[in-house]
């Protein structure tokens, strides 16, 4: 007896996406069928990034920068700013990581990504079933961390919400860690938004 691929035919636009050149210095990500292209990211944004990875022990768990998530079913192929896995529990090699692999995925607010990471990327996460998902946001100084994804699709979400402002620890408790953010900047000349 061969296994079945429940998998779903690669929709005509993620062949696409995966054929799409991005100009160097860009990145390119597809959420629920629309490809999004990002300048590379702020000074901030890289320095609070390296902060969170320094904080997990790598003795337990690969964390991974510009890895693609695989979340095919909703046309989507997000790339985090950090993906957060047991040690060693991912394939071999290959551009796509399964999400059910994935223990935390991180994001950083930009300028021009508050509604993608507040609502499109939180629902996408959260009908992945990723069990944590943070948000640091230097806009407003403060981290969000979203647990116990619930629904499929559109209306998939997050029941659990955290909000803890920079210079507070947050429990990290999937990972056996308590995240210290008093290192973590805020951007200069950026107007406030209404997030979460």
């Amino acid at each position: 007896m061969t296994a079945v691929d429940d998998r779903p035919t690669t929709h005509p636009l993620v062949a696409f996406f995966e054929d799409l050149e991005v100009p160097e210095g860009y990145k390119a990500e597809l959420l629920r069928g629309e490809i999004v292209m990002m300048a590379g990211p702020d000074l901030v944004h890289n320095r609070i990034v390296l902060r969170v990875l320094q904080q997990i022990p790598g003795q337990k768990w690969d964390c991974l920068q510009t890895q693609d998530i695989d979340f095919l079913r909703q046309t989507s192929e997000p790339q985090p700013d950090l993906v957060v896995l047991g040690r060693d529990a991912g394939p071999e090699s290959g551009r796509l990581l399964p999400p059910e692999l994935v223990t935390m995925l991180v994001e950083v607010v930009s300028k021009n990504s508050v509604h993608r990471d507040y609502r499109l990327k939180r629902s996408i996460y959260a009908a992945g079933r990723i069990p944590a998902y943070l948000i640091i946001d230097p806009i407003m100084a403060h981290c969000v961390l979203l647990t116990d994804p619930i629904g499929t699709g559109e209306d998939a979400d997050y029941t659990v919400q955290r909000t803890t402002k920079f210079g507070d620890p947050i429990p990290l408790d999937l990972l056996g860690v308590k995240l210290d953010t008093t290192e973590f900047q805020t951007f200069t000349n950026v107007r406030p938004h209404s997030h979460p």
